[in-house]
């Protein structure tokens, strides 16, 4: 991830405000605040993997590559952040 989730940089990439309001091609609920995709993609033709982080405030991360949405299951969720 080439961008860091910071007090003044607190979402990751993937969620400024028009990114928020569309909907995702695809979606996963995890129980992790940092995921890794790699497009999952059965053919092979993925994408290089990257490591994302949930933003506490919104609860999910789209991936920058394939726009996967990635929501927090905040009852089951380790305290990894």
């Amino acid at each position: 991830m080439s961008e860091h989730v910071t007090p003044e940089n607190p979402l990751s990439t993937g969620q400024e405000p028009a990114a928020l309001r569309m909907p995702a091609p695809a979606e996963a609920i995890v129980t992790r605040w940092r995921v890794a995709c790699d497009g999952d993609d059965a053919a092979g033709l993925g994408h290089p993997r990257v490591w994302l982080a949930i933003s506490p405030e919104t609860g999910f991360v789209d991936c920058g590559y394939c726009d996967k949405r990635f929501v927090i299951d905040r009852d089951h969720a380790g305290d990894d952040h």
